[in-house]
C-alpha cells in the first residue's frame, strides 16, 4: 500500500507570516514536521506542497521532497490534492492514502501519524480520519486559532467550530476536545473532496472539514492522548518551544 504525507505550508499566513521557516529551538518549523512525519514506518514518502520558493528551495536543501503549488488555494486540502497529483503524474503511479499534516504542527509524533492511518487500513467503509486531542485549559478552549469538535458516540464528528462548543464553563475532564490536523484521506476521497464547491460554513469557520459535514459525508475522528499545539502566533511559537524542550 502506498502512503504519502503531503505537508501543505504557505508564508503568508495572516496571523503569523513566515511561520513555516521560524525556528525552534533553532531548527526551522516546517523542518521539525516533515522530520516527525519521517519517523513513522507506514508512511512511504512525504512531500511538502507550497506555493512559496523559499520553502520549497529550503526543502530540497534539507533533501526533502516539494512540490510548487498554486497561490490561489484557500484550502490545505486543495493544495494536497494539487501536490498528489503532480507526484502521482511524475511517478507514474497512484497512492492508495494522503496523510495530510499541516506544517504548523511541529509537536505531531509516529505514534499519532500511526493511528490515525489505521482506521482507514481496517475498515474499508471509512474515507477520512482527523485526529483529536484534549484542551487542558481555558484559555485554548475560548481561542479561535484552536478548532473544537463535538462527535456523536462512534467518534464521528457533528460539528467542527473555532467558537465555544460546547456550551459549558470549562473544567479540565469535561468533554471539550480540538483538532490535530493530521487528516489521512483515501486518494479516491480527497479526488471527490477537490471536486466539491466550497460550502458556507467552510467559508465562514474557515475549517477544510466542514465541506464534508455539509454535503453529508461522515468524517471519523481519533483521540490521541499526545498533546499536540499548533503555531499560529508568535505567541503559540514561544510556548511550543518550551514544550518541546521538556
Amino acid at each position: 500500500m502506498k502512503i504519502i504525507s503531503i505537508i501543505p505550508a504557505r508564508m503568508g499566513s495572516s496571523r503569523f507570516p513566515g511561520k513555516p521557516l521560524a525556528k525552534i529551538n533553532g531548527i526551522p518549523m516546517i523542518q521539525h514536521v516533515y522530520n516527525n512525519v519521517k519517523k513513522n514506518k507506514l508512511i512511504s514518502e512525504v512531500a511538502v506542497a507550497t506555493c512559496d520558493k523559499v520553502i520549497f528551495d529550503f526543502v530540497q536543501s534539507i533533501n526533502g521532497i516539494a512540490v510548487m503549488t498554486s497561490k490561489k488555494h484557500k484550502r490545505a486540502s486543495d493544495r494536497c490534492y494539487e501536490a498528489m497529483s503532480v507526484l502521482e503524474k511524475k511517478r507514474k503511479i497512484k497512492y492508495d492514502i494522503v496523510v495530510m499534516v499541516q506544517g504548523d504542527e511541529p509537536m505531531i509524533n509516529s505514534e499519532m501519524i500511526g493511528a490515525s492511518v489505521k482506521p482507514l487500513l481496517k475498515n474499508k467503509k471509512i474515507n477520512i480520519v482527523n485526529l483529536i486531542c484534549s484542551i487542558n485549559n481555558k484559555k485554548d478552549f475560548e481561542d479561535p486559532n484552536f478548532v473544537k469538535v463535538v462527535h456523536d458516540k462512534n467518534y464521528n464528528a457533528l460539528y467542527f467550530s473555532r467558537a465555544i462548543i460546547p456550551y459549558t464553563m470549562f473544567k479540565r475532564g469535561i468533554y471539550v476536545r480540538k483538532q490535530v490536523c493530521v487528516i489521512p484521506f483515501r486518494r479516491d476521497f480527497l479526488i471527490k473532496y477537490n471536486k466539491m464547491k466550497p460550502t458556507a460554513l467552510e467559508k465562514i469557520e474557515s475549517i477544510d472539514m466542514l465541506r464534508l459535514l455539509e454535503n453529508g459525508y461522515k468524517v471519523f475522528l481519533v483521540k490521541t492522548k499526545h498533546f499536540a499545539h499548533a503555531v499560529d502566533t508568535k505567541r503559540d511559537l514561544l510556548k511550543v518551544e518550551k514544550y518541546m524542550r521538556k
